[in-house]
């Protein structure tokens, strides 16, 4: 992704996190703050992220067990049950632990001046050293290894020949198949120095994840999970992203049933031991709504407010809940 002429204007910074005044950013459009409920045409404000030329998609990695679509680019429809038996639990906690693993090296990697596109091989290589599957590569023709979601992109974005520039978020979200299992995980990373504003945004979504995983346990609805984040959500002056939620997760990288980050009592089933899910809630530092790129993938903020994201796969137990994907980039509470 490609960065666009930063606008050079005198004023006190947007509160949307983007780094431009906010005189020249959100002002000239009436926004009064983050949380309005406002959807505005992309072409409104100049981009901060624009689709760059990339590195063309790898091939499947050698000595590598492959999900059913690495080939094909189609997962197989089949019936799954959405309480894992022990032995799908124990290789799913593997799967859970590599993910992790992944993620924190590419996590570590970040600076100002690399390209996603780096991020990606080097997702890729990490993968084929320790002999999993990057679930992502070729998951419905996506192209990449992992999705690298850059300053107003909600998630789902592509690495590319975009250089990370200063002041920048970027989540990175990795996702593996190992042991016939999916693992699924992501952060939001600071790209050295970063404004107060995104800063204060990314230290947030970070306790609307832990307060989301807090709110899950036996018995339990998955409603409880929305209104913890929502809750914690709008106290902090952020919106949560609706059209993209958790889902279950194990032999399939998305089963049956979805987990909502926002509040809706409709979400009446109750949580019991044997379920394994993400909980990834994409908070906004304006409007919760997205527009989409035409990749077909690439998901952004309708006001091109910034938008941040972390992620765990946990596991509902006997007597709580497991954060299958803990690392001390992402911890758990």
């Amino acid at each position: 992704m490609s960065r666009s002429r930063r606008i050079q204007t005198s004023g006190r910074p947007c509160w949307c996190g983007s780094g431009h005044p906010f005189r020249s950013c959100h002002e000239k459009v009436g926004r009064q703050g983050p949380g309005a409920d406002l959807f505005l045409p992309a072409e409104t404000f100049e981009w901060s992220v624009r689709p760059a030329r990339g590195l063309p998609r790898r091939e499947a990695p050698a000595r590598v067990h492959l999900p059913d679509y690495a080939l094909s680019g189609e997962p197989r429809p089949r019936p799954t049950s959405h309480l894992l038996d022990r032995d799908e639990i124990r290789r799913l906690r593997i799967a859970g632990r590599e993910a992790a693993g992944v993620l924190t090296v590419v996590a570590a990697m970040v600076r100002p001046g690399i390209t996603t596109d780096e991020l990606d091989s080097a997702a890729y290589d990490e993968c084929s050293r320790r002999r999993i599957y990057p679930s992502t590569l070729n998951f419905r023709g996506y192209p990449k290894s992992i999705c690298t979601s850059v300053n107003e992109v909600i998630c789902h974005g592509i690495p590319d020949s975009r250089p990370l520039l200063e002041g920048d978020i970027v989540n990175v979200d990795i996702t593996v198949f190992a042991e016939g299992m999916h693992g699924d995980c992501s952060a939001t990373v600071l790209v050295g120095s970063v404004n107060p504003v995104a800063r204060s945004l990314v230290e947030g979504t970070l306790r609307c994840l832990q307060a989301g995983i807090a709110a899950a346990g036996p018995g339990r609805h998955f409603w409880e999970i929305g209104r913890a984040i929502e809750a914690l959500a709008t106290e902090l002056g952020y919106s949560v992203v609706r059209e993209f939620v958790g889902h279950g997760i194990g032999p399939q990288m998305h089963t049956g049933f979805q987990v909502l980050h926002h509040y809706s009592p409709s979400e009446s089933r109750r949580m019991e031991p044997g379920m394994a899910f993400t909980v990834e809630p994409m908070i906004n530092a304006g409007t919760f709504r997205a527009a989409a790129w035409d990749d077909g993938w690439t998901a952004v903020t309708a006001d091109l407010a910034r938008s941040a994201q972390f992620e765990h796969t946990v596991l509902i137990t006997e007597h709580g809940v497991d954060v299958l994907t803990a690392n001390e980039l992402v911890p758990a509470t």
